[in-house]
């Protein structure tokens, strides 16, 4: 069996580092995906909660006159 020259051998050490890479920034790209879709639903129900606030508040004072 002949032998990898050193060209073949960095060639290969080059892709696996490539092959990481990729992986480490797919798998951030998905956890910061999750996080906007998270952080949107967290921000509606915040406006939910305003908007309910808003009404509460407009009955108490009607209430209070």
């Amino acid at each position: 069996m002949a032998r990898k020259s050193k060209l073949t051998e960095a060639a290969v050490k080059i892709g696996t580092a490539m092959g990481k890479a990729d992986r480490t920034a797919h798998q951030i790209a998905k956890a910061g995906l999750a996080a906007k879709d998270e952080l949107a639903d967290i921000a509606a129900q915040i406006n939910s909660l305003k908007r309910q606030l808003l009404k509460t508040k407009k009955r108490l004072q009607r209430a209070l006159k």
